[in-house]
């Protein structure tokens, strides 16, 4: 097994965090088909994610997002490749403006 963890520093508030995370969720849905689940916290929130061979978690709070991923055997000999394609990605969606509206979560969990 290998383990990926990535850190980025932002200066949105949490609100437009949230627009960040939910681009990046449907992302990760329509290009790697990850099932993630995203629970609304009050200070930060959480997208747990998961397919055949990885699951992990995205942090969103307002400062920084943070990934943590867990790969399994087959694509563990694929680290550092998964992990350019994540740091590429989160990168080129913290360096857009905020175009999403929103995300409806009222609280607790919710599968997207």
């Amino acid at each position: 097994m290998a383990d990926i963890h990535i850190e980025r520093e932002h200066r949105m508030d949490l609100a437009d965090a949230r627009k960040t995370a939910a681009l990046w969720v449907q992302q990760a849905e329509e290009k790697f088909d990850m099932r993630c689940t995203y629970d609304n916290g009050v200070e930060s929130d959480q997208v747990s994610f998961t397919r055949s061979g990885v699951s992990g978690t995205l942090k969103v709070s307002p400062d920084k997002f943070e990934i943590d991923a867990r790969l399994g055997f087959l694509l563990g000999a694929f680290k550092d490749r998964i992990e350019s394609e994540i740091l590429k990605n989160l990168d080129t969606l913290l360096a857009q403006p905020v175009q999403l509206a929103e995300p409806t979560h009222s609280g607790g969990s919710e599968t997207l």
